[in-house]
């Protein structure tokens, strides 16, 4: 409440100052109407435009925006213009009645102009459009752009003489002025340029759109005003200006995206730059032509200059363009575009700082506000990538890698990018997010294979430590006792020895087992096809169905992990058949054609609906996942179900 009614405050207090300074105005040509001609203002002096244009647009900015440093600029100058035009006739009038602050009044119409041309052409190019100064660097030069109208009053205070006029308006011509205050003004205007461009570079599209909005009349504006200061200036041209900057203001604040300024000013550089050009060539072949014929052949000099004028004018116009553009737009060509994101890539040091590489090469070609490039991995998870602001409606443009989405790239944006740049920078995107899906999979099978590792090894450890251990122990004592025993009861060993033995054989069946965890042994004794095959047999009794095994290319000297993975797999499907699929056959190929490729398929009654992987489907995938591999579970052509897994097996060949 307390924030709403400041705003309130505020706004009132613009639209108060904008009513004085329109009364003041008025009260001002209602005196002068009653002057002799040589002692009033002219009607057409500038700063009446300031203060009834300035200053009533500085209070609608500042209905909206109350807390608007640039519109309580714009209220403060206009409100001083008033005062000064105010004073321009009051003066004089005062002087006539012989009134007693007409020495004051006259002294505010001797400098207070300084306010208003001061705060508007060096204060404002320095807060635009947010109120802040773009580096801490500028702070000296907002000082001593707030101090310069102060220097004045006290320059024209001891020299009021140096003050020229023209046309009725009172200049401040830098010819007549000392030199240090002649470098200090074009010193803090140069300056608050500077500080404009910074802003421009730096600065987000709709920013840049807001400072072009008054960087184009506003340039006009100051270059007018500043040579009217030297020079003979028409004063419907400078009072147009005046007039044009607030209203560009306003719309660069409140509707900057009302009209292409872009373009506008696209349009300008070049016919301004085409203008150049095309007259200097004119020139420079008359010239020249007139000096090799001696003053001779006029007309065919001129005529020849304007076919050569008239010659160069379409490519001059097409380079000057592109040249343009590239300095509002940024680079527009895809395919540069492209080799740029490629050479940031390959300075990346992983995927994420890759894809925020990309992100931000993204938001820079595409005049983004904003940009997040989202990667959607094989597990449903999200990787992404944001540089800049969204906003509340972003553009999406999919990622597809052959056929597959693999992520999607979100743009905030003012208008539609241009598709064949957004096409050409969406498929180099694609691959990067391919790329990053990738080492997320070998990151999480690298940290899968970790965790498989360390919980075999506890594995182990509990079963030598709880298992082998104690029964170790066992037999020790065993030993022991029946050592005791001998001496004393010597036909009491034999029972002891008998539980040893038993104890020893099962101890002996213990190790077999652990053995046989880390490795299958029929794998040793006959080999992948044989184990298989015997794995197969051992199905197929009883009530099991029938298993055949198919082997296509040579198996022997395949690597270790690849023979127990393909074993695994196998047992795991066969087990599978066995238990749920109600098979009476099944079928087994193994086909080693550069990759180890494992098939399991049966005739049973397939997948149920709503299937959720259970520990066997996981542990199948996962073994060939850690191989660089992969498994598949699904419908088999003829009904069933089909185990598909692929086995990278490094070099073995067929």
């Amino acid at each position: 409440m307390e924030t709403a009614g400041h705003d309130r405050a505020a706004g009132r207090m613009g639209v108060l100052l904008a009513l004085t300074a329109v009364a003041s105005v008025a009260a001002s040509l209602a005196v002068g109407a009653r002057l002799p001609a040589d002692l009033r203002m002219v009607w057409w002096h500038p700063e009446i435009l300031v203060a009834l244009a300035w200053t009533p647009v500085g209070a609608v900015l500042l209905r909206h925006r109350p807390g608007l440093k640039v519109a309580w600029l714009m209220v403060v100058a206009g409100s001083s213009a008033a005062v000064y035009v105010l004073a321009l006739n009051l003066g004089p009038w005062a002087e006539r009645h012989d009134w007693a602050v007409a020495g004051f009044v006259n002294w505010l119409g001797t400098w207070l102009w300084a306010v208003d041309t001061y705060a508007l052409t060096l204060v404002l190019p320095l807060i635009f459009p947010d109120g802040r100064l773009v580096s801490r660097w500028f702070r000296p030069v907002l000082v001593i752009a707030c101090l310069l109208p102060a220097v004045v009053c006290v320059h024209l205070t001891i020299d009021p003489d140096v003050r020229g006029w023209h046309n009725g308006v009172s200049v401040y011509p830098f010819g007549e002025i000392p030199l240090p205050i002649t470098v200090l003004i074009i010193g803090t205007l140069t300056a608050g340029l500077l500080s404009m461009l910074v802003r421009f570079i730096r600065s987000a599209p709709d920013v840049r759109r807001q400072i072009a909005w008054v960087v184009y009349p506003g340039i006009v504006a100051e270059a007018v005003v500043y040579v009217a200061e030297n020079s003979p200036v028409g004063d419907p041209l400078r009072n147009i200006t005046i007039v044009a900057v607030p209203i560009c203001i306003a719309i660069a604040i409140t509707r900057y995206r009302l009209y292409d300024i872009d373009l506008v000013v696209s349009r300008t550089l070049v016919y301004a730059g085409l203008v150049v050009v095309i007259t200097g060539v004119y020139f420079a072949l008359v010239g020249s032509a007139s000096l090799l014929a001696h003053g001779k052949g006029g007309a065919l000099t001129g005529l020849a200059g304007a076919i050569a004028a008239g010659a160069v004018f379409e490519p001059v116009r097409r380079r000057l363009q592109r040249t343009v553009d590239g300095l509002i737009h940024g680079e527009r060509d895809p395919y540069r575009i492209a080799d740029r994101l490629n050479r940031r890539l390959q300075t990346a040091a992983d995927p994420g700082a890759a894809l925020a590489a990309a992100a931000e090469v993204s938001r820079s070609a595409l005049h983004a506000t904003g940009v997040v490039i989202e990667v959607l991995d094989r597990d449903g998870r999200t990787i992404s990538a944001e540089d800049g602001v969204l906003g509340a409606r972003p553009q999406l443009i999919p990622l597809v890698w052959h056929g597959e989405p693999v992520g999607r790239l979100l743009l905030g944006v003012t208008r539609t990018p241009d598709a064949r740049l957004s096409g050409v920078l969406a498929r180099n995107l694609a691959e990067l997010a391919n790329a990053a899906r990738l080492a997320a999979d070998v990151q999480r099978s690298r940290e899968h294979i970790l965790r498989t590792r360390e919980e075999e090894r506890r594995r182990l450890r509990r079963d030598l430590h709880d298992g082998l251990g104690p029964t170790l122990a066992s037999l020790a004592m065993t030993v022991d006792a029946a050592r005791i025993t001998l001496k004393t009861d010597p036909e009491a060993v034999d029972a002891l020895l008998e539980d040893l033995r038993a104890t020893m054989g099962r101890t002996i069946g213990d190790i077999r087992d652990l053995v046989y965890g880390l490795r299958p042994p029929a794998l040793d004794d006959l080999g992948l096809e044989g184990a298989i095959q015997a794995l197969g047999g051992v199905v197929a009794t009883g009530d099991g169905p029938k298993v055949d095994v198919r082997v296509e290319g040579d198996l022997n000297g395949l690597p270790a992990a690849a023979e127990v993975a393909a074993y695994r797999i196998v047992q795991e499907a066969l087990t599978n058949v066995h238990r749920h699929a109600n098979a009476g056959s099944a079928e087994v190929t193994l086909c080693l054609n550069g990759d180890l490729h494992v098939t399991i398929g049966d005739d049973g009654v397939g997948l149920p609906m709503g299937l959720r992987s259970g520990v066997g489907m996981s542990s199948m995938r996962e073994r060939a996942a850690e191989l660089g591999g992969s498994c598949t579970v699904g419908p088999g052509p003829r009904g069933g179900t089909l185990v598909r897994a692929r086995l990278p097996v490094n070099g073995a060949h067929p």
